[in-house]
């Protein structure tokens, strides 16, 4: 069996990488094959990811962290599951320090008076065997819009770390900015922003 060994202060922990080691036996990557149940997200593996084109020069790219929230999920009828997320935006982080402390302030999120933003879903449509169009309410900078993720299953098992069961999901869309009263420097930095969400969920009980 090969192993891959990665290297932290306290420990050393082996993974197995062949397809038949019991790590990867216990993912499967078919959504109607994961458990129904509800989930805890897991904040140390979920990203919510944007982008914006900064001065027709550059798509820049930000991450917020620290999510929390819970997910119904129902494999077995998929429109029934539910998805309530808060996002403390205080965690924003870009590459330049000096960038994420004026985010923060009043002039862009305005972290003081609005410390979180929340995502509440209204409706589960599946699009095929792992993709789905999920539509919510977006609740940013104080103000609360319909917004659409587009939703790809990536895979549920044990994690052979912890042991717990997860499962992950990749979401994709697009907001506008000047929507939640967000407008500072559009158009020159872009009122769109492209939204690349990775959601990692520990199931409950």
């Amino acid at each position: 069996m090969k192993y891959i060994l990665l290297s932290f202060p306290s420990a050393a922990v082996a993974i197995g990488l062949l397809a038949g080691s019991p790590a990867s036996a216990q993912v499967v990557t078919n959504a109607t094959q994961a458990q129904s149940g509800t989930y805890d997200v897991e904040p140390g593996h979920t990203q919510v990811g944007f982008s914006v084109l900064h001065f027709g020069f550059t798509n820049y790219l930000g991450v917020f962290s620290n999510v929390s929230g819970t997910l119904n999920l129902d494999t077995q009828h998929p429109a029934s599951s539910k998805l309530s997320v808060t996002i403390p935006v205080d965690t924003v982080q870009t590459t330049s320090t000096k960038l994420n402390e004026e985010l923060k302030g009043d002039q862009w999120f305005d972290t003081t008076k609005f410390p979180n933003a929340t995502f509440e879903s209204t409706s589960v449509r599946i699009n095929g065997r792992n993709d789905a169009t999920v539509t919510g309410n977006l609740t940013l900078h104080g103000v609360t819009k319909p917004e659409t993720l587009q939703v790809h299953f990536i895979g549920a098992g044990v994690n052979a770390l912890d042991k717990k069961y997860t499962t992950g999901f990749e979401a994709t869309g697009t907001i506008k900015r000047s929507d939640f009263g967000v407008k500072m420097y559009v158009p020159y930095v872009s009122d769109d922003v492209q939204l690349r969400i990775a959601g990692a969920f520990e199931k409950q009980g």
